[in-house]
């Protein structure tokens, strides 16, 4: 956020990712209460807005949050290791073209997103992260690479090491901070249909 002059962080809990098998996916209500439990004490805001939108596909959330928040100046965030595989998402193209996007250095990830058939056009776009500021916006497309000190950590390895961690997030049910509407756990009234989502 201090890198790109962000007012905040929307974290997109994602109801599901296309590129993912559903099997053995956490509820949607429990990745949300983790979330929020991660972004305590920062300006980072979880929401399952994904879901109350409808949409499926990243390219159609960025479409419909540039329409419903047209005031609003949004930068996509995402990790290198999305980058080494966004050729394979839904009109990569025009996600890129709709807003600037920063992309996150993740270990291990830097050859495999710089060598990316999505990096083979976005390159031309490269622009210093300065450039993403919001009192500066680069109009999209525009692409900055940003770095930080690495976390090795991984979700994937995370789950691994504690398969029943959605468990200890069986507690009350919880609101989402951008829709105000309730974030229902399984078995407990219509929201728990969880189609898939956007990656």
């Amino acid at each position: 956020m201090e890198a790109l002059g962000l007012d905040a962080v929307w974290w997109l809990v994602s109801p599901g990712n296309p590129l993912k098998a559903k099997a053995g996916m956490a509820p949607l209500s429990a990745r949300f209460a983790s979330a929020q439990e991660q972004a305590r004490r920062a300006r980072i805001v979880p929401t399952v807005i994904e879901r109350d939108l409808g949409t499926r596909y990243t390219s159609e959330t960025l479409k419909a949050l540039t329409q419903r928040y047209p005031a609003k100046k949004f930068v996509w965030l995402m990790g290198s290791d999305n980058l080494a595989q966004f050729h394979l998402w839904r009109d990569w193209r025009g996600i890129a073209r709709r807003m600037p996007i920063a992309v996150i250095a993740r270990p291990g990830y830097d050859a495999a997103a710089m060598t990316s058939p999505a990096m083979g056009w976005l390159r031309r776009f490269h622009v210093p992260a300065a450039n993403l500021r919001s009192d500066s916006l680069s109009s999209a497309p525009a692409l900055a690479t940003l770095r930080f000190d690495p976390d090795p950590r991984s979700a994937t390895a995370l789950r691994r090491g504690n398969p029943d961690w959605a468990e200890q997030y069986a507690g009350p049910i919880l609101r989402d901070p951008l829709t105000h509407r309730l974030i229902e756990r399984p078995n407990q009234g219509r929201g728990l249909i969880e189609s898939p989502g956007a990656v």
